[in-house]
């Protein structure tokens, strides 16, 4: 008879434990609540609603109305420097002088031949006024004779000219050893000492730049210009801004977003350059003296930035830059209904402000049974429109990336935004 064998009482505690914990942990598994992630936290704020003008930014480049570069109309070496590097200096004022004493003996002899030449044409009036007498006797003097005399009387007469023209130059030639400022403006520093050779046409002595007014040169790119002539077009221009020069604005690299320097356009190029689809323009700057030592402001060569109003005030919708999403190239807004669901709106950026803010145009969208929609080719042309945004609507300004249309979030609102700068409620104040 063959015996059984019986689990010893030890494995079978162990076996009744295991049973037991795994039945508990089941029920426990399957009375659970499913555990839910929490709703992300976001910021929201309301479109600012304001008075903007459309501005479009460019970068220009100070340049002065007048900047001369002094060089010697005559050779010879430096004699003195008259004036003190970084001066101001008015038109006609004496900045070098060029050794003189050549070139004046050259005008005693210019001067020696004018009276050579004067002297013989006095004796060819003579000659040929007593061959013309004598021509009245007939036969005393021969027409030959008398056609001799008047050609040398010409000859003279020419050579006095000549002589004179000589002497005029040679004058020239001493004055031009005082080289003169040619405007009113800054001279910059003496790029040669006294005793140096000065060639002629050649040797740059030194600059001169007028102060004021200052020119401001931009390009223009070919997208806004057709927009300006669009609104002279459609008479959304003053006349007056048209025949005046339309007002520009300029900021230097130390002024932040502001703006404070009125000018106006005074000059905009006859043609478009096709190679970077632009055209130039000009803006005129007052540029009045500092203090007592002339220091102005602006200086040629300074890198400035341009602000061009375009069209007339008017209200508009602003949010904070970082509320600004893209999409394949669209812009979007993701606003918080009633429900505290994220919605997606599509909307076309204005003009950037420059306290940091952006100017939104809302597109139209239909409503639909899964929310708003876009308008589409599919749309039925009687459909009730509304805005994509309004300054009702909660924007989501931080977190965007977190968000997803259809989903739940906790917003909590900030203050209407201050200098593109949204404000944070105290952390103990209510949500509203």
């Amino acid at each position: 008879m063959t015996m059984r064998s019986f689990p010893s009482p030890l494995v079978q505690l162990v076996s009744v434990v295991a049973t037991i914990v795994a039945a508990s942990s089941g029920c426990r598994e399957h009375d659970a609540p499913e555990k839910q992630p929490p709703d992300p936290g976001v910021q929201v704020a309301r479109p600012t609603v304001r008075e903007v003008v459309d501005y479009a930014y460019f970068t220009g480049r100070i340049e002065a109305p007048e900047s001369v570069k002094v060089q010697s109309r005559v050779t010879g070496y430096l004699d003195t420097v008259d004036f003190e590097p970084g001066a101001v200096v008015k038109a006609n004022q004496r900045l070098f002088l060029v050794d003189p004493r050549p070139y004046r003996a050259a005008l005693d002899r210019a001067n020696g031949q004018v009276q050579l030449a004067e002297a013989k044409l006095k004796l060819a009036v003579a000659d040929y006024a007593r061959a013309l007498e004598i021509a009245k006797t007939p036969g005393a003097i021969s027409q030959q004779d008398v056609d001799k005399y008047a050609a040398a009387k010409g000859e003279a007469e020419a050579a006095v000219a000549a002589a004179k023209a000589n002497s005029e130059s040679a004058r020239l030639n001493v004055e031009f050893t005082r080289i003169i400022a040619p405007v009113d403006g800054v001279v910059g520093r003496n790029l040669l000492t006294i005793g140096n050779l000065v060639k002629q046409d050649q040797t740059l002595l030194t600059t001169v730049v007028s102060q004021d007014p200052m020119y401001a040169y931009f390009d223009i790119d070919e997208h806004t210009l057709l927009r300006i002539e669009r609104l002279i077009q459609q008479s959304k221009v003053d006349r007056r801004d048209e025949e005046r020069g339309f007002l520009v604005e300029l900021g230097l690299s130390d002024e932040g977003n502001r703006y404070p320097h009125q000018g106006r356009v005074d000059f905009i190029n006859n043609q478009i350059d096709p190679t970077t689809g632009t055209i130039q323009a000009r803006g005129t700057f007052s540029n009045p003296v500092l203090n007592f030592k002339n220091y102005r402001l602006l200086t040629p060569g300074m890198f400035v930035r341009i602000r061009l109003p375009i069209g007339e005030p008017h209200d508009a919708l602003l949010v904070p830059q970082e509320a600004i999403g893209t999409d394949q190239g669209k812009k979007y807004l993701m606003v918080v209904n009633e429900q505290d669901v994220v919605e997606y709106r599509p909307v076309t950026l204005g003009a950037q402000q420059a306290d940091g803010l952006q100017v939104v145009l809302p597109e139209k969208m239909v409503r639909s049974t899964d929310g708003l929609r876009p308008v589409d080719a599919g749309t039925p042309p009687d459909a009730k429109t509304v805005d994509s945004i309004d300054s009702k609507d909660r924007v989501i300004t931080s977190g965007l990336q977190r968000v997803r249309p259809g989903m739940r979030v906790m917003p909590r609102e900030t203050a209407a935004p201050v200098d593109g700068k949204s404000q944070t409620p105290d952390p103990g104040s209510p949500s509203p």
